[in-house]
């Protein structure tokens, strides 16, 4: 199969609303990470929080969805065009013909946490205004973008932890492979909620500062929340130079362990040489490679040494997480538009906070950015349980 064109792409998370913010933020080396004081948490976290997104309105007629994942949903596809777009799309295809493919890792487990505050005190039942279905149910933000949209094609949502919204671009792939779809709104949506951020301190994976990703005395991810998507098509006969096209995707499963990943890398370096192969490229043909880089001690090594198996120490590299921090099931759509963005604008954006790099990583990791012509992206996604995914990017021309 030919590659697919991200016809359309955005992403909204704590380092701004749209293309035109998050791009200013790479190029200013400008963080969204704050020391948290998100609802009722007590820890001394930094956290990525997306400003005012409980302000948003659910139209009246999808009030069953409000929770904060689909306002953060709505938030992010009513930038840069996005919702014009996916309509174009549709009266170009049919209802039917456009899917909706999309990553989360707890959808809107708040609304569940904010409704357990309101049990009723005699039976403990919870309020009759909570609907799970709607709002918690992991489905939900992919039932609530077909709803808001109208279409009426395949909705998938993939919950594959911190690897969902980079696994999408792969399904979506077989989907239109299929001849099932002919477009796919695909990417990811995760806001922050007290499970996460009590979950990842109880396992001492969260810092007290904001995150170092490959710093030589990191200790630990700062959780954020992000809203990403792109809208996946195949590509017409003719198409502008900066137009960026989806060339390769690898995927593999550790099977190592539930929240540790394979201490070689194995997987990643799996999930990377399959999206090299599908791709037609060698190694050294990708021009920067966007890490997962959490900024906690085993992914950071595992990562390295799994870039140093496939392209060696020389490739530039950086994870943007100290700047966005750890969106989960959104971090790999979030990837890819930077991805998308980078390739577009010349930008190999820098890591931010890292102040001295490891040096057992071995790897050109950017502390500064660079701005040159640049062909080809790798974007690295890697999940809880050894869920791999990786991605190839390129321009056009």
């Amino acid at each position: 199969m030919k590659p697919l064109w991200l016809s359309h792409f955005t992403a909204t998370s704590s380092i701004g609303r749209g293309l035109d913010q998050t791009l200013a933020a790479l190029r200013q080396r400008r963080a969204g990470l704050a020391p948290c004081s998100f609802d009722t948490v007590d820890l001394a976290t930094f956290v990525g929080e997306v400003a005012e997104v409980d302000a948003v309105q659910l139209p009246a007629h999808l009030a069953d969805f409000d929770c904060r994942n689909n306002r953060l949903a709505l938030l992010g596809l009513t930038q840069d065009g996005f919702a014009e777009a996916v309509r174009a799309a549709t009266a170009r295809y049919g209802a039917q013909r456009v899917g909706v493919l999309l990553g989360t890792s707890t959808s809107g487990i708040l609304q569940t946490e904010l409704a357990y505050r309101r049990r009723d005190p005699v039976t403990g039942a919870l309020p009759a205004d909570f609907n799970y279905r709607t709002t918690h149910n992991t489905f939900s933000v992919a039932d609530f973008t077909r709803h808001y949209f109208g279409l009426t094609g395949p909705a998938v949502v993939v919950s594959s932890a911190c690897s969902s919204s980079a696994k999408v671009f792969a399904s979506a792939r077989r989907m239109i492979a299929a001849g099932l779809i002919d477009a796919a709104v695909v990417g990811g949506v995760d806001s922050l909620c007290l499970t996460t951020l009590y979950g990842f301190s109880s396992l001492g994976l969260t810092s007290a500062q904001a995150c170092r990703p490959f710093d030589l005395h990191r200790d630990g991810l700062s959780i954020g929340e992000a809203a990403a998507f792109a809208l996946l098509q195949r590509p017409p006969e003719h198409l502008d130079a900066d137009a960026v096209l989806l060339l390769g995707i690898g995927e593999s499963s550790d099977a190592y362990h539930m929240s540790s990943p394979h201490p070689d890398g194995l997987g990643a370096r799996m999930a990377m040489q399959d999206a090299l192969n599908m791709a037609g490229l060698e190694s050294a043909e990708i021009d920067y490679i966007h890490l997962h880089g959490t900024a906690t001690q085993n992914n950071d090594v595992a990562e390295a040494k799994a870039i140093r198996y496939v392209f060696g120490s020389r490739t530039p590299c950086s994870s943007t997480k100290g700047a966005t921090g750890h969106t989960l099931g959104a971090a790999g759509g979030v990837g890819a538009v930077i991805c998308a963005l980078g390739l577009q604008h010349g930008l190999l954006p820098a890591g931010l906070n890292t102040q001295r790099l490891d040096p057992a990583l071995g790897l050109d990791y950017l502390l500064q950015n660079r701005e040159q012509p640049v062909a080809r992206m790798l974007s690295n996604s890697f999940g809880f349980g050894g869920t791999n995914c990786s991605l190839v990017f390129a321009r056009a021309n």
